[in-house]
């Protein structure tokens, strides 16, 4: 794949999930430089996962992404399963000044004091009022993809009661109930929806939760007449580990998430106290399971992303959590510590940051570099 960069501003892609060559993750100044403006870069790889996954550039984040700069890319299974269709959503929130076009103030104290930048209008594939028409009886796979600067979504489907069966492009171990599901910038769900045969006429609202005013972020409606529900088992994860005792290891590398006085904004936001630039480099050793800690000692909300690479959370706040499928963006609240256990195969010196992409552009991000495993009968 080709980027021509027709920008005038400096670009780069990475491939958010996909678990590509370390030279392909697009990251400037670690895994390659940035493209100039009427430059050009090959991106080669070959996809290591079917799923659901996006990219983006990783220069200038704020701005580029907001400006909708990104895409979504869907790596099919070898064989795939007979749902009546399968459909993309891109949730997506805008700001937009009194002209109606997007506010050019980017990465503004505000924004940097609070939960990044939360736009006034809300959309879903670029509609501020989507509407998926369906046959009563479809079977769907709907896929979300959140790529808000800041804003995370907890969707509420209702009376379809759709079953996740991925998180972040990754099969989960068995069909999960979407209550209490978020996505958080950069989060992917993939679906499992129902329409029911005798729904024709209906519409189902799709309920954003979040927030403290609860709004539509779209909607379904049944229409014509009813086909045959296609049934078959709904793809799964059986090989998810356990991890039986994993609370009881030790931690293996704590991030603690803070901010300090300093930068442009007079804000930058750290990792162990240190901001991009004068952050420590994170060595570990591939084929080796590790704890990570993650501790907010902040108000805000930070959903950290590590590249190249995937993790299962083992406790929130020193609680066993038991979760039943891998993702590679999780979201910790306000003074929340979340525990997550993984096991680095992919090789290389890998970003990993705070998906708020204000926060990340202000200082929160470091590196973990993946070594190979001393022990070469390691798999």
């Amino acid at each position: 794949m080709r980027l021509q960069n027709d920008l005038p501003q400096p670009t780069t892609i990475h491939w958010h999930g996909v678990r590509v060559l370390n030279a392909m993750d697009g990251v400037p100044g670690v895994t390659q430089d940035p493209i100039p403006p009427g430059g050009s870069f090959t991106y080669r790889f070959v996809p290591k996962d079917a799923g659901t996954f996006w990219f983006h550039p990783h220069v200038r984040s704020a701005e580029q992404v907001e400006r909708g700069l990104y895409g979504v890319l869907i790596v099919d299974d070898a064989e795939t399963l007979p749902y009546s269709r399968d459909e993309v959503w891109v949730l997506d929130d805008w700001r937009l000044g009194s002209d109606g076009q997007v506010d050019p103030r980017f990465v503004t104290r505000h924004d940097l004091a609070h939960d990044g930048r939360w736009g006034q209008m809300v959309t879903v594939n670029g509609d501020a009022a989507q509407q998926l028409v369906v046959r009563p009886g479809e079977r769907i796979r709907l896929r979300l993809v959140n790529t808000s600067n800041g804003r995370v979504y907890r969707p509420d489907f209702g009376s379809l009661e759709p079953r996740v069966i991925a998180v972040d492009g990754m099969y989960t171990a068995r069909p999960l109930p979407i209550d209490g599901f978020e996505l958080a910038p950069g989060n992917r769900l993939d679906l499992d929806i129902a329409i029911p045969a005798d729904g024709a006429g209906r519409s189902y609202a799709i309920i954003d939760r979040f927030t403290r005013r609860p709004f539509t972020l779209a909607t379904i409606r049944a229409d014509g007449e009813p086909v045959s529900t296609p049934t078959f088992e709904a793809p799964s994860n059986p090989n998810v580990p356990g991890w039986d005792g994993a609370i009881e290891r030790p931690v293996d590398v704590t991030y603690v998430l803070n901010a300090q006085r300093g930068g442009e904004h007079g804000i930058q936001w750290t990792i162990n106290e240190r901001p991009w630039g004068e952050h420590e480099v994170t060595e570990l050793e591939g084929g080796r399971w590790v704890r990570v800690r993650f501790q907010n000692d902040s108000a805000r909300l930070h959903p950290m992303h590590i590249h190249g690479q995937f993790f299962k959370v083992i406790a929130r706040n020193g609680q066993p959590v038991d979760a039943p499928y891998f993702r590679d963006t999780v979201l910790l609240r306000g003074r929340e510590t979340i525990d997550v256990g993984m096991v680095p195969i992919d090789w290389g010196r890998w970003m990993m940051h705070c998906h708020i992409l204000e926060h990340a552009e202000s200082g929160m991000m470091t590196e973990v570099e993946v070594a190979p495993p001393r022990d070469p009968e390691t798999p």
